[in-house]
């Protein structure tokens, strides 16, 4: 079969590898669809990504059909499918509680093991959600939405409630998207005006420009020196994440969305005073996929706004490539395989 495989930093091809073999009891064979391109997948082309062993094969946003099953799995050949990415052991604590997203052993598809970007694909029956009316083009898009609409049910925020979601990027999209479907009054936060005008003038968000001056300024302007009642940072950036603690109003929010490699250092007497709750959030849930797909069925996902890019299996050496550098312009880039 054909796949893109980065063979190092900086080094992306299109290869012929061995197709997988039939699939063992309790998984699936699939035929890949469409794979979104996510940051990860430009991190791990620039060389970003810790701990990750090259080469790999990359693509975690995934849908495609079932072409063939092992013994127990209750899948029709045939059957449209979203891939979960997270493959989890089934018995860690995280696991037994229900938490597979943040199961200790945990594996991601195009990071941990090779994913997606390519023909075929073999993955655990419990990793494949019936599409049920979602074309595969938008079923490659649940994943990346999942990952906000998490974030946004972590944070148990009222209806009504004041969000500040930070960074304008994919993800931080997804999750002003998510809170706005939960009934938060939502406003996005970033250095870049042109993300920022594109929120603005084709989600119809609030925004603050923190290009145009002190974000602490912005902040207080735009709640009356309160604060937001639920703070989410999607940025990725370890400044921006200490910064949050301090737009968040007392007995609010601060939900980490993005993950960063430092340690974070916030003022502990400023955090008790507000009676903050800081909360971890990670991948997603099953519940999240069903609530995207849903989503995206009843028209609230501005879906076709979202997807800016796209690309086929053959040119995605060169095209990822290229976007990892030229990001003008650029929300989500979709790669049709099938």
């Amino acid at each position: 079969m054909k796949a893109v495989v980065c063979r190092s930093p900086g080094e992306l091809v299109l290869e012929d590898r061995p197709a997988p073999g039939s699939p063992p009891a309790g998984w699936a064979l699939v035929a890949v669809s469409h794979v979104g391109i996510c940051g990860t997948d430009y991190h791990i082309f620039e060389g970003k990504h810790p701990f990750l062993a090259y080469p790999r094969i990359m693509g975690h946003e995934v849908s495609g059909t079932v072409i063939e099953t092992g013994e127990g799995v209750d899948l029709a050949i045939g059957e449209p499918v979203v891939i979960n990415p997270y493959l989890s052991c089934g018995k860690c604590i995280a696991c037994r509680h229900g938490k597979p997203n943040c199961c200790v052993k945990i594996e991601v598809l195009g990071v941990h093991r090779d994913g997606a970007m390519c023909e075929r694909i073999l993955v655990p029956a419990q990793n494949l959600y019936p599409a049920n009316g979602l074309s595969l083009d938008a079923a490659a898009a649940v994943e990346f939405l999942a990952i906000g609409a998490h974030a946004v049910r972590r944070a148990r925020a009222d209806p009504g409630a004041r969000a500040l979601v930070i960074g304008a990027g994919p993800i931080g999209l997804g999750n002003a998207i998510f809170a706005r479907i939960a009934g938060l009054d939502v406003t996005l936060l970033d250095m870049s005006s042109e993300r920022l005008a594109f929120a603005e003038n084709e989600l119809g968000f609030s925004i603050l420009d923190g290009s145009r001056g002190a974000v602490p300024d912005l902040v207080r302007e735009a709640t009356s020196g309160e604060g937001f009642d639920v703070v989410f940072d999607a940025t990725g950036n370890t400044r921006s994440v200490q910064s949050a603690f301090a737009h968040v109003a007392h007995g609010g929010t601060l939900v980490l969305v993005s993950v960063v490699k430092d340690d974070i250092v916030f003022s502990d007497p400023e955090f008790h005073k507000r009676e903050m709750t800081l909360v971890g959030s990670r991948n997603a849930l099953r519940a999240d996929f069903d609530h995207v797909a849903a989503s995206i069925r009843n028209g609230a996902v501005p879906l076709a706004k979202l997807v800016t890019h796209r690309t086929t299996l053959a040119d995605t050496p060169s095209d990822l490539a290229r976007w990892a550098h030229e990001k003008s312009g650029l929300i989500k880039a979709v790669i049709e395989i099938g």
